[in-house]
């Protein structure tokens, strides 16, 4: 979602450096600007499991985490976020077309929905996933996709998923998951060359690309 479908502005990187500092991490310390680099880095695995690396302890994590996702869910409550432009668009058109449009996220369930509450999004996609929903285990494992595949029944192979995203977790979870079509986007984190080395299979500037890249893929 974001970065994808979503732009936040850079609200992953305010909200991590207020979980930070609520765990005692100083701006303008070494050990902040390489755990700021971490995330960046990580764009698009699963939160907990970023501050798990980050912090060492299940408790220093789960405090982490829960900073940051009431500071995040402040920030989108603050209007701080839009939608990729032409992302409803394509998601509408997708769905016009037939096909099955799930969400997936790293963040948690709470944070997934402050973000479609405060869009309008709820009821705009199929289906929502966050990690919690696929075992767990997020980017850059393939559950999430595959819990969209088993959960929707949407396409008999699992090569006839389509994955996009703007982070390589992304890709790396599309191209881990059997998904045919993995599709970078330049709106988000990464650019095309890390986009390319992770597994894209094609990359498009925008998500609002997206339905006519499947037309033409399938001869429509």
């Amino acid at each position: 979602m974001a970065g994808t479908t979503v732009a936040d502005g850079g609200l992953v990187e305010r909200a991590f450096e207020r979980a930070a500092g609520r765990l005692g991490v100083e701006p303008g310390t070494a050990d902040h600007t390489a755990k700021l680099q971490y995330v960046r880095d990580t764009m698009g695995e699963s939160k907990i499991s970023v501050f798990r690396h980050l912090f060492g302890t299940e408790e220093l994590a789960r405090r982490a985490n829960s900073a940051f996702e009431e500071a995040y869910g402040e920030l989108v409550d603050g209007g701080l976020i839009a939608p990729v432009p032409g992302a409803r668009a394509a998601i509408e058109k997708l769905r016009a077309d037939g096909r099955t449009v799930v969400l997936t996220t790293g963040f948690a369930r709470v944070t997934q929905d402050a973000i479609l509450d405060a869009l309008g999004w709820q009821g705009l996609a199929d289906l929502t996933l966050c990690p919690a929903d696929a075992g767990g285990r997020g980017r850059p494992y393939p559950d999430m996709v595959l819990a969209a595949f088993l959960r929707t029944g949407a396409v008999a192979d699992v090569r006839d998923t389509v994955v996009a995203g703007d982070t390589a977790y992304d890709m790396l979870s599309g191209r881990r998951a059997g998904a045919g079509t993995v599709a970078g986007v330049l709106t988000g984190a990464h650019g095309r060359e890390a986009l390319d080395a992770h597994g894209a299979t094609h990359v498009l500037d925008s998500i609002a690309d997206l339905p006519a890249l499947l037309e033409r893929e399938s001869g429509a």
